[in-house]
Formats: C-alpha cells, structure tokens, sequence
C-alpha cells in the first residue's frame, strides 16, 4: 500500500521528500547530541591539591565532574589520602562532566628491600637512605679505625640485614666507626647535603662547623643545601685535602640541591 502510493508520485516529490526526511532525522539527531554532550556548557576546574581525597571526591562530584584516581605514590612529607597532582590543571575550562583524574597520596608506605649500607661512608649512606625514601635515626660511635664508616644498621634497637623488607619512611639508626683520634683524615664531602646532614657529617668527622653563608633568596637554613664549602675535599692538583679532629668547615647554602657537581678546579673560585 505504501509502496503503490510511493510509486504513484511524480519523482521529483519522491526526492524531495526523501531529502526532507533526511533533513529531519539529522536535525532530530544533532538536537539530542547537544542535549547528551552538555554542548554549550563549561565549568572552571577548582583548586584540589593538597586537600583530603574524600573532601574533593565530593566536592568535585557536586560541581558537575567525574573523578578517576590516575595513579598513587608515596610522599613522606605530605600527609596520607592527600591529592598531590590533578589534571586538568586548576582554572582550566571544560565541559561537563569532564573526568578530573588525580594522583594521591599513599595511606599505607610502600614496602621496600632494606638496602646494605655497612662499609658506606655517612655521607654515601645518607644519600642511598634519601633515595629510597628512607630516614636517618640515630647516630652512635664505636671504636673503629675505619672512621666515619657504617658499621651496623638498626631499626627499633635491632639490626636489620640487607633485602630484609620495610616500610618507606622508616627511621634507620647507624653506627659509625669512631677512627683513632689525633690523626689527620681528609676534608668531607659536603656537596650537596642539605643543612642538617651536612652538620651532622661535620660532628661525626670531629670537626666544627664555621661560617654558613645564605644565597639572599634563602632564609632558613634548614631548607638550604650546600654548593661550597671551605676547605674543600680536593685541592686544584685534585690531591685530597686533609684536615685535623677539631677544625672547622665553612659552608655556603642554596634553596635548591645543586644537580651536577661543577667542575673540581672551578669550585675553588666559587
């Protein structure tokens, strides 16, 4: 029946038809595309690093958003549960509905192999702890010749081997070999050691800490890092310095941990 009518019509009224069909289904389309996309509207992306996961889930929910946790780390200095990184950045526009992903905090540290830090120097083993999220203890001295190197490493007041699991951010004690007073051992390396390890790399090598100069945007020692020192580890013949229990070692800190050490002829003229 339909088809008899269809094939009675003249054919141009046949395609004009058609076209406008065709013309209504796309429109009819693109309406409810606009109706489902939100097209039109946008909202600004808030502020949420630093805050409580739980706070911003419904914070961001009740403004239109979806939220998607992206990925979890570790950070010991920041709280567990807080938002550390977000995307898309704050104050971007974007439409409704727009999927905000975060990376948040930890609740639980991770847990990593205790690494074997006996016969490292202080120094070394202040740096392999701080790579691996790891925190320096206590200090103790035992009679040792081979001063200023790590004979045991504790936690609790009980030593702890080598691959033995434990939780990132953990206090690690050390004890370290006390060397035979009165004789000359060389200068310390103070490069890049923040403020508190490098005093402490200071004391345990007997000597005394002398004149801190600041950089002028640095205003508290704590968060300084050293890029000098006086007198320095190796002379410009690259021999190492030697220096007696007692003495004391200048030093300059900057805001930032300096990344490469400069060249050992040019750290004298600094």
């Amino acid at each position: 029946m339909i088809f008899s009518s269809i094939t009675k019509k003249p054919l141009w009224q046949n395609i004009l038809a058609g076209a406008g069909i065709s013309i209504a289904i796309v429109a009819i389309f693109l309406l409810f595309l606009n109706f489902i996309t939100n097209h039109g509207e946008y909202l600004t992306v808030p502020e949420v690093t630093g805050k409580d996961y739980s706070e911003v889930v419904k914070e961001l929910e009740n403004g239109g958003f979806e939220v998607v946790i992206q990925d979890s780390i570790y950070v010991d200095s920041i709280a567990p549960n807080r938002v550390i990184k977000q995307f898309p950045e704050p104050e971007a526009t974007v439409k409704v509905n727009r999927v905000i992903y975060l990376t948040i905090n930890r609740l639980i540290p991770p847990t990593i192999a205790m690494p074997n830090l006996i016969g490292m120097s202080l120094r070394n083993a202040l740096l392999e702890l701080r790579s691996l999220g790891l925190k320096l203890g206590d200090t103790s001295f035992v009679p040792d010749i081979a001063k200023n190197a790590v004979k045991d490493q504790l936690t609790g007041g009980i030593s702890i081997k080598p691959g033995d699991p434990i939780r990132m951010g953990s206090f690690i004690d050390l004890e370290i070999g006390a060397g035979v007073v009165g004789d000359e051992l060389p200068v310390p390396d103070l490069y890049g050691l923040n403020y508190q390890e490098a005093l402490l790399v200071i004391e345990v090598n007997g000597l005394t800490r002398g004149v801190v100069i600041l950089d002028d945007n640095l205003t508290d020692t704590a968060a300084g890092f050293v890029y000098w020192q006086n007198p320095m580890p190796f002379s410009e013949q690259l021999q190492t310095n030697k220096i007696r229990a007692g003495q004391s070692v200048d030093i300059k800190l900057g805001i930032s941990k300096p990344e490469n050490r400069p060249d050992t002829l040019n750290i004298s003229n600094k």
